[in-house]
């Protein structure tokens, strides 16, 4: 059965800034954002946006009445989930109406969940046949201001619809993982900021993407001549390109550089979104790129903690047809002072029970948060 995914969808919030702005807010020198990070701007999340409304944001650009009826298995891959308890994914299909007879449920694997996600809806079409999944992947990074983490932080959603027959990214059942017990990146109950060993996050990273890509070469008989591009998890667009340099070289394989670079296009723009980084990269890749039908494309996906992976997919004939140029969405964004940025990420949501009001006359999105009530986010709608 050919499943994978047939529509490919992304939000991100109203707001950025620039961080060679932010570079100079610093102290820093503006050149090791752009270029040693290889980040340009960053997503910034207002307070009337959070995991569900930011997913549910991304999941509306791309359903029909169609798919949200045929649609009965709904997951939210999440490391920024609201709960400890209820599924955000419960949240999310209400707001989009999708047919009841479904199942809701949440992810965390730190970044990797959302590829967890998509291989457990692939079983579960395999299994229910006309059947359709919803998988979102939606979160905010947060280190703190004025932290080495701060330039590598960024929000946003991506949303994709896998069915039997897609029309985007025909998905390949050979996949390659590997978990180890580790402590490179972590964020306890008590903290509302991550915390990262970054030297040691990032070797890991190598570590663990050089174990699937070798192993799944040796386990499926295949080089990397069976690939056109390579997609990864890019908390900074310099992360990925590392891992590429540690297999080829730039003479000999110039293309697969060319297609990382359309990779990362967007990446750029926003940020890092943790579970949904490397969907955005490969969003990039389709919109951006000149990727050819029936050409493959080999992702690398990795969540701290840790657990990497190594799949592929195949490029459906008229793939072009069926994406949304999402740079329209991109260039549509508000630039924030650095002070305005400080008073955005320093707005705190109650957490004592107590009702809380939202200004959200400048709320441009969808679904937005309006008020928290008896402990209770409340939801609206600008439909």
């Amino acid at each position: 059965m050919n499943i994978g995914i047939d529509k490919i969808g992304f939000y991100s919030p109203e707001y950025f800034i620039d961080m060679r702005k932010l570079a100079v807010a610093r102290n820093i020198d503006p050149d090791k954002f752009t270029y040693g990070l290889g980040q340009d701007l960053m997503a910034v999340k207002p307070i009337t946006q959070d995991t569900i409304t930011m997913g549910a944001n991304a999941a509306n650009t791309i359903l029909n009445d169609s798919d949200k009826e045929a649609i009965d298995l709904v997951i939210l891959a999440t490391e920024t989930g609201l709960d400890f308890s209820k599924s955000g994914a419960t949240s999310i299909h209400s707001l989009l109406g999708i047919n009841a007879f479904a199942r809701c449920i949440e992810m965390k694997q730190a970044c990797y969940s959302a590829t967890a996600a998509i291989a457990f809806a692939q079983a579960h079409i395999a299994m229910t046949p006309g059947s359709k999944a919803l998988v979102i992947a939606s979160d905010t990074s947060r280190y703190g201001l004025n932290t080495s983490g701060e330039p590598t932080q960024g929000a946003g959603a991506v949303a994709m619809l896998i069915s039997e027959e897609p029309r985007i990214l025909q998905l390949e059942t050979n996949a390659t993982y590997f978990t180890d017990d580790i402590l490179d990146f972590w964020r306890p109950n008590y903290s509302d900021v991550a915390l990262v060993d970054g030297k040691y996050s990032n070797e890991q990273y190598q570590r663990f993407f050089e174990t699937v890509i070798n192993r799944h070469f040796e386990k499926n008989e295949m080089s990397l001549a069976d690939f056109n591009a390579l997609c990864f998890h890019i908390p900074y667009t310099k992360m990925g390109l590392k891992a590429l340099r540690s297999i080829v070289d730039k003479e000999e394989r110039p293309d697969l550089y060319i297609n990382y670079t359309d990779s990362t296009l967007y990446n750029r723009q926003v940020g890092n979104i943790y579970t949904g980084s490397l969907y955005l990269s490969l969003l990039s890749l389709l919109e951006k790129g000149t990727m050819k039908p029936r050409e493959r494309i080999g992702l690398f996906s990795y969540g701290s903690g840790a657990v990497g992976e190594f799949f592929s997919g195949i490029l459906q004939p008229d793939y072009k047809e069926a994406l949304i140029n999402h740079e329209l969405v991109l260039n549509k964004r508000q630039e924030l002072s650095i002070k305005e940025y400080e008073r955005m990420y320093n707005a705190k949501t109650v957490e004592n029970g107590s009702h809380q009001i939202f200004d959200t006359t400048h709320e441009q999105s969808v679904f937005y948060m309006a008020e928290i009530k008896n402990n209770a986010r409340i939801y609206k709608t600008n439909k």
